[in-house]
């Protein structure tokens, strides 16, 4: 009898069994969304949420940064309390949210939402979909969506599971509906491991309407 995989049970595995420098996306500094983020010039207060920030130092840097409205959202609840711990006294000025991206339902709106690890998992087009209502639902008008996914030249598995790769064209035209693009651009991450892993990275804007 087959096991139906579990993401869930799969990523609490792995915060729970490695440590920070031991998992490819291990970013001490992540400069590209710094600086798309930053190119903003959005005020002190903007709301930005990074979904599967899990204990990403973007927030660090986001705090250290000014930003003072700031959510991160994972579908581990360890990769949380690494972040938590990590942080001390001002994990208490983020919103940490505990949920898979499939299942999130937003109950405020953002200025800026920020991805580089949870979308390029989504395989089915039922999960991609909902993925793009939801962001539209959740940014404010004007609002700005930062997306990061293993691009056509990268990897075509994450941590053992296949994930969807995205050229620059192909994701721009996927979110044209409701995101005007602003910016796109390919970026090598180079892992712990001494190996390098190509990234597409879009900016996008979401279109007003009436």
């Amino acid at each position: 009898m087959t096991t139906e995989f579990s993401p869930k049970k799969h990523w609490e595995n792995i915060y729970n069994t490695k440590n920070l420098q031991e998992v490819s996306w291990y970013q001490p500094t992540p400069a590209t969304s710094l600086d798309f983020i930053q190119g903003l010039q959005l005020n002190a207060d903007a709301a930005i949420i990074d979904i599967g920030g899990g204990d990403s130092f973007l927030v660090d840097h986001l705090l250290n940064a000014g930003y003072t409205n700031l959510t991160v959202l994972d579908i581990s609840e360890a990769a949380i309390h690494r972040a938590k711990a990590r942080l001390g006294n001002r994990a208490d000025h983020v919103t940490w949210i505990v949920s898979d991206i499939n299942e999130f339902k937003p109950t405020t709106t953002y200025d800026v939402w920020h991805d580089r690890a949870a979308f390029h998992f989504l395989t089915e087009d039922t999960q991609i979909s909902r993925y793009l209502n939801t962001v539209n639902d959740a940014l404010s008008s004007f609002g700005t969506f930062i997306l990061g996914t293993f691009s056509e030249n990268g990897p075509k598995k994450c941590s053992g599971i296949e994930i969807t790769q995205y050229s620059q064209q192909s994701m721009a035209s996927l979110f044209s509906d409701n995101f005007v693009k602003i910016e796109c651009t390919n970026v090598d991450h180079p892992t712990p491991f001494n190996t390098v892993q190509n990234f597409t990275f879009c900016v996008f804007k979401k279109k007003t309407t009436g």
